[in-house]
């Protein structure tokens, strides 16, 4: 089905007019990319040659794009390679590439490539860049760097208020699986990533606090944010939109159609990019089921009705991609401390933030640290990558998450808060599970790594 709307694509691009009234481009430059894309291998040829002669570097991000079009044809490869000095053999060293090189301007003709390019796959993306507000030029984000995911518009589809069933009737969980916990005023409820993998999203009223749990596979990273701000009368819904910034989802609100970024909580395009909007993060847990429903007996759970045909099975989705090394699309990746898909949990707050490898815990099930301004304990199973992290204030924590040893002696660990023996109450503070390349690449030098002992 998708090779079949590429083809169509090429198709539109073959009979598409060189400029459209609104377009920006040159319309020498734009031609000359449709003939590198389906010209005969003569005017392919000459195409190259003309843009080697021109010199500059405003049309390699085209040229990155059409190795992701048309694949790493070797005319198209080399003219990449005259413009950028490099040799660069396939379309992920070539995104390598341009990332490492935010000084490059694309040359107008860029955009309508890459509209046309993404209207042949499906003409939902469109509806993301359809008013001026959403200018690629007013992302707050690099719009050369937000590519193609390989699912269509909103072809993942998100769980809107899902159906739940007791523990007792989930007879289609192994104990082993994971599931994102979340707790919110009482209100206690399960999500195995076994199904979440296949939605990437939820939209739920957890405890009277309308939330999403955003879940990127490519990341590793399901993060809990509440959608209701005080100014605005109506929480947000968030869907999938099939478009990724840096192996990243881009989802996008339902409301105003703005893209925001899955890792931060923040609107990157459209009519909310420059509001100052950041969604607020609250703490969820990833562990096994079996950890969970001893902790939880009356735990909700999801129904494996959820109105998809799917395959569910433990350990199916994403499977290759969770087992190998590699990451699906490019991104450049420090790997001088960790390795790219290390697991780490992080935590963001006021004056700092600071990731934890997910290992450390297997030799340190209780970690006292400090975050920005704030004292925090964390507790952790390497196992099931379960990690809880609270504000410890002056207080110093030793032994596990079954015995807790603190001020006064033994302390009760509790989604929302630690409690003391003496009636003290820590409280639970917000952190996430993810891949070390995604925390990596978007916090970088604003955050700082745990040490591991030795």
């Amino acid at each position: 089905m998708l090779l079949f709307r590429l083809r169509i694509f090429i198709l539109a691009l073959a009979l598409a007019p060189l400029a459209t009234q609104q377009s920006r481009a040159e319309p020498d430059m734009l031609k000359l990319s449709r003939l590198m894309l389906i010209g005969s291998p003569e005017q392919k040829e000459s195409a190259a040659a003309t843009l080697i002669e021109r010199g500059g570097t405003d049309m390699i991000p085209s040229l990155v794009l059409m190795m992701r079009i048309g694949g790493s044809h070797k005319v198209i490869r080399k003219a990449l390679d005259a413009l950028t000095g490099e040799t660069l053999t396939d379309w992920r060293e070539a995104m390598h590439y341009q990332e490492a090189h935010p000084e490059i301007t694309p040359h107008p003709s860029y955009y309508d490539l890459k509209f046309w390019y993404w209207g042949g796959l499906d003409r939902g993306f469109l509806t993301l860049f359809k008013d001026p507000a959403n200018d690629p030029e007013e992302l707050r984000i690099r719009f050369e760097e937000v590519t193609w995911g390989g699912a269509l518009f909103d072809n993942i589809p998100s769980l809107d208020n899902p159906a739940l069933i007791p523990a007792i009737e989930a007879d289609y969980l192994l104990e082993t699986d994971l599931v994102f916990g979340v707790s919110i005023n009482g209100d206690t409820r399960a999500y195995p990533l076994r199904i979440m993998g296949w939605h990437e999203m939820f939209n739920e009223v957890i405890g009277g606090v309308p939330v999403a749990l955003a879940y990127c596979t490519l990341c590793g990273a399901g993060i809990l944010f509440e959608t209701q701000l005080e100014d605005r009368d109506k929480p947000f819904v968030f869907g999938s939109s099939g478009l990724l910034y840096r192996s990243n989802k881009l989802m996008f609100d339902r409301e105003t159609f703005s893209l925001w970024n899955q890792f931060t909580g923040e609107p990157v395009s459209g009519p909310l990019a420059h509001s100052g909007i950041e969604l607020k993060i609250r703490p969820t847990t990833v562990t096994s089921w079996k950890d969970w429903k001893e902790l939880h007996p009356d735990t909700k759970v999801l129904s494996l009705v959820t109105g998809h045909i799917r395959n569910y099975d433990s350990g199916f989705v994403y499977r290759d991609y969770f087992a190998s090394p590699d990451l699906m699309f490019p991104t450049i990746t420090d790997q001088t401390r960790l390795l790219q898909k290390d697991r780490v949990y992080g935590i963001r707050v006021a004056g700092g933030a600071k990731a934890w490898p997910i290992s450390a815990f297997a030799n340190e099930p209780v970690i006292n640290d400090q975050v920005g301004f704030s004292n925090v304990v964390l507790v952790g199973d390497a196992s099931n990558r379960t990690v809880r992290a609270y504000d410890r204030g002056s207080a110093v924590f030793s032994g596990d998450a079954q015995a807790l040893i603190g001020p006064g002696g033994a302390w009760t660990l509790t989604e929302d808060a630690l409690l003391g023996p003496d009636g003290q109450r820590l409280p639970r503070m917000p952190g996430h599970v993810s891949y070390w390349f995604a925390w990596d690449g978007y916090l970088g030098a604003e955050s700082e790594l745990y040490r591991v002992s030795e």
